[in-house]
């Protein structure tokens, strides 16, 4: 019988398999409605979840390759009391099979684990990203109309049938509205099909002329005809949580930048450096500070904890580069902490680096803890090096992920010698249980080793590519010129990341010209752009620093100006110029006055604010660093430059210094070196202070702050002494992730 208005809530049961017993005999089943075979792929969007080893067993659908919709009440404590689902990763291991019509196969779609829940407050419905993306299973879209009374839903789940427990198949059926409200929908299985326990989550769908759309997800049923279910309950109604008018909420989650979440709560924390700090006495043994979002509180990491890697010795410098990749994908970020200046076998500056392992305790407190590199010690090219004397390995460090899922470190080692070659610099691709050293002898790397190039002195990576500059590079006779290596993240026959091509500013490509002391590559960003018309942002723009850059200014050269040059890298490999960024001049628009010394593109960031839209001028941002900038007659205090990097310079740039109203407190003082630490995530422009004043700062600008005609907003400031965080630093802010 068709239900014609709301069921009362006691006289209906959330959908999702409860007790160990439930799944002992294997996954969880589905509807009572037909078993499909193996064969049939019309559903394969559709996901079984199972929660813990077997406690709860639900269905759930791929709306993104990375991302399935839910219901919250396969995740709440009592979801027959409350829906409320904490933020973060699951309480429990989770576990999603996507794609396989038959559980028992392993020829069709994917095994995931569920590391990170976005729930709604207002109905069952919860986000679950997945540890990888599924690459083979092709995600279904959203319905933009709510359900309509008299119209069918086609349903699928993996919960019980009519006559087993925990069936092997999907199984379907059809469901009829009876009435909506603002987000639910009551339904009623047409000819005897219900919905079971274990089939909470899983998709209702709209079809029209063969297109699928998700309107709504099962919630609670009467399960008449259940397996296990009194015989005497006949009802096949139930309510459905609807989703049609969650497009907007689900593409502004999936589609922002991953934040840094030591602890997994889904709560942005900070990791702020200080690798000149004193630890037990030893001065210069470096430290990370940790800053928990949420007020959790603050952690110190350093070398004599138990957990990390070595230990504390005067002028380790621990921290000097960090950088933050969920490298296990359990849902957790993972800090990666260079120590270049460390001392191994009494050879001085031989450095390592560590990847320190997030949990829901944070960093150090989950059974793995750390994964500690260095030359000499482990598996691949890192064992196969020999740790020497000056080799800095750790000073620069990108990490991330392929946008094949592929997490990664690129390691810069530029005071590697080579072939007699000294401080040539060598750089490590690491990447699941192996790494892999490649430098400008290694095939299709342009360039070749020479003394003094450092290569690896400046790494940037994003999910499609890895720049490696050499900033001490000869371009013909001109000593310290610079070029730039670009290489995907496709390995080669020889395992190494394939190189695509070289900058350098003697190419008729390239703007400028090399000369002697530019030191173009001395600084590098990446991040992901999708034109107009690409369905992905499988392109990247990159930022080249060129801080010892000459310009004539009113005729007269002025030595170590400095420069940005972007480029735009097309998904098949190749680039063109964009645009030449400097200080203000009396020929462009740009903001200020470019001047000898200002060393502008010492540090440069960028970020993709919508990774997963058309890129626009307001997506895409750039901020460079002017370390050397004289403030008035006050010598290197520094400025920093923001622009888009899309559009001419001049008609989107802001200048920021301190005290002049954006964001940074205090005025401009001699020796701060303002813009020297800078890192954009999707929400911030994080400006460390190491040199001042005081032990140092972190102010964390609002994007708005540092966006040409953006209002000011407010402004977080770390500093030692603060926020929970000890009265003690020597550099605080040198490095901010």
């Amino acid at each position: 019988m068709r239900h014609t208005r709301p069921v009362r809530r006691a006289a209906l049961t959330a959908v999702l398999t409860l007790g160990s017993a439930a799944l002992a005999a294997g996954p969880a089943g589905a509807v009572t409605g037909p078993a499909s075979p193996a064969s049939e792929t019309t559903h394969a969007y559709t996901a079984q979840v199972t929660v813990g080893p077997h406690d709860r067993g639900c269905s759930g659908v791929l709306v993104d390759r990375e991302w399935l919709l839910t219901a919250a009440s396969c995740f709440a404590d009592n979801p027959a009391a409350d829906l409320t689902v904490p933020a973060g990763k699951p309480a429990r291991k989770t576990t999603a099979t996507i794609g396989r019509t038959d559980l028992t196969s392993t020829s069709a779609g994917a095994v995931r684990e569920v590391v990170e829940l976005v729930p709604r407050t207002d109905r069952d419905v919860v986000l679950a990203r997945l540890s990888r993306p599924v690459t083979n299973v092709t995600p279904i879209a959203l319905a933009t109309a709510a359900p309509a009374a008299g119209e069918e839903l086609k349903f699928a789940g993996y919960g019980r049938s009519a006559t087993e427990w925990a069936p092997l198949n999907l199984h379907t059926g059809t469901f009829s509205v009876d009435a909506t409200t603002a987000t639910t929908a009551t339904v009623t299985g047409k000819d005897g099909v219900a919905a079971c326990r274990g089939d909470a989550g899983g998709p209702m769908v709209r079809v029209t002329d063969g297109t699928h759309r998700l309107a709504a997800l099962s919630s609670q049923s009467h399960q008449g005809g259940c397996y296990g279910v009194d015989e005497t309950v006949t009802g096949t109604g139930g309510v459905a949580a609807r989703v049609d008018d969650l497009a907007s909420w689900v593409n502004d989650r999936i589609g922002a930048p991953r934040i840094t979440d030591f602890n997994c709560d889904g709560v942005e924390d900070t990791a702020i450096a200080d690798p000149a700090a004193a630890v037990g006495g030893d001065a210069g043994a470096g430290v990370v500070r940790i800053v928990h979002g949420g007020g959790k509180g603050t952690a110190e990491i350093n070398q004599d904890l138990d957990w990390v890697p070595g230990g504390s010795e005067a002028g380790d410098w621990f921290g000097e580069a960090v950088d933050t990749v969920d490298y296990d994908q359990d849902g957790c970020t993972d800090l990666v902490v260079g120590i270049p200046s460390e001392d191994l076998g009494g050879a001085k500056d031989t450095g390592m680096v560590d990847i320190l392992h997030g949990a829901p305790g944070g960093l150090g407190t989950g059974a793995k803890k750390a994964t500690h590199y260095e030359q000499g010690t482990g598996t691949g090219s890192m064992a196969a090096s020999s740790a020497e004397a000056g080799d800095r390995t750790g000073q620069t460090l990108a990490a991330g992920v392929s946008a094949a899922g592929e997490p990664f470190v690129v390691i810069g080692a530029p005071g590697e010698g080579l072939d007699g070659a000294a401080k040539a610099g060598s750089v490590f691709y690491v990447h699941g249980t192996t790494n892999i050293a490649f430098h400008q002898d290694s095939t299709g790397v342009p360039g070749g080793v020479e003394a003094n190039d450092g290569f690896g002195g400046a790494v940037a990576a994003d999910a499609n590519y890895i720049a490696v500059g050499a900033p001490g590079e000869a371009i013909g006779s001109d000593a310290d010129a610079g070029n730039v290596a670009v290489l995907d993240h496709t390995l080669n026959a020889e395992g190494r990341p394939t190189p695509r091509f070289g900058l350098d500013q003697d190419l008729d490509t390239v703007a400028g010209g090399a000369e002697p002391g530019d030191e173009f590559g001395k600084a590098l960003a990446l991040a992901p752009y999708r034109p107009s018309g690409a369905a992905t942002a499988e392109e990247s723009i990159l930022a080249v620093g060129t801080p010892g850059e000459g310009l004539t200014i009113d005729g007269a050269n002025q030595a170590e100006t400095g420069a940005v040059l972007t480029f735009r890298i097309t998904a098949t490999g190749t680039y063109s110029g964009l645009s030449w960024y400097e200080s203000g001049t009396p020929t462009d628009d740009v903001v200020g006055t470019s001047e000898a010394g200002d060393r502008f593109g010492s540090t440069v960031t960028a970020v993709n604010t919508a990774p997963r839209a058309v890129s626009t001028t307001e997506t895409m941002k750039l901020a460079v660093g002017i370390p050397h900038e004289a403030i008035g007659s006050t010598a290197r205090a520094g400025a920093i430059l923001s622009f888009s990097l899309l559009g001419t310079p001049g008609a989107h740039d802001r200048w920021l210094e301190a005290g002049d109203g954006d964001g940074i407190p205090g005025t401009p003082g001699a020796g701060q070196y303002l813009g020297k630490s800078l890192h954009f995530t999707g929400s911030h422009l994080y400006v460390g202070m190491p040199y001042g004043p005081g032990s140092g700062a972190v102010h964390a600008l609002p994007l708005s702050n540092v966006t040409a005609g953006g209002a000011v907003a407010a402004v977080t400031t770390h500093q030692p002494g603060q926020g929970g965080l000890p009265a003690v630093g020597a550099r605080f802010g040198y490095a901010v992730r």
